[in-house]
């Protein structure tokens, strides 16, 4: 005769062991950061302005001189006027240690035939260098991430866009 408890019980610990390996891989850092940015790059192509506030920093600053409000105006002008656009990262490599991350992908825009669109996409599309997306953790909580800056190298936005 078997015994129920005992098989209840081994049952019970190897459900809360599988529970406690995906808890530990979901909330790691790194794949924190890539849901972070693949949902604020969502935000941008849904046009979700407010979602997309939520992941910027108080103290973002990027290289092409941008803060917190002006990436936030800036971008909401930029997509306001295109439709259907789907921004598609290459793979991501993601880098996290120390309460600090960074996401490193060639991105290539689709979609939208409108001007606006084709200018975009030449811009960004015919790029050979990645951008960078740098995360910071806001607080404790494994979940709780924020852009702190953006940077391509080889991107340049035009005078009189500034």
């Amino acid at each position: 005769m078997r015994n129920w408890f005992r098989d209840g019980f081994y049952a019970g610990v190897g459900v809360a062991l599988a529970l406690c390996l995906y808890l530990i891989w979901l909330w790691g850092a790194e794949h924190q950061v890539r849901l972070h940015s693949n949902h604020l790059l969502s935000a941008i192509e849904n046009k979700s302005w407010p979602k997309f506030a939520t992941f910027i920093a108080d103290d973002y600053q990027d290289q092409w001189g941008q803060d917190h409000a002006l990436v936030l105006e800036r971008t909401r002008d930029v997509f306001r006027y295109v439709r259907g656009i789907h921004i598609v990262p290459g793979y991501a490599m993601v880098q996290a240690g120390d309460g600090k991350a960074t996401w490193q992908a060639k991105i290539t825009i689709e979609g939208d035939n409108s001007e606006l669109a084709a200018l975009l996409k030449e811009r960004v599309n015919r790029l050979t260098t990645p951008f960078t997306l740098e995360w910071r953790k806001r607080t404790w909580k494994p979940w709780d991430w924020e852009l702190i800056r953006v940077d391509n190298t080889g991107l340049e936005i035009p005078a009189g866009f500034e």
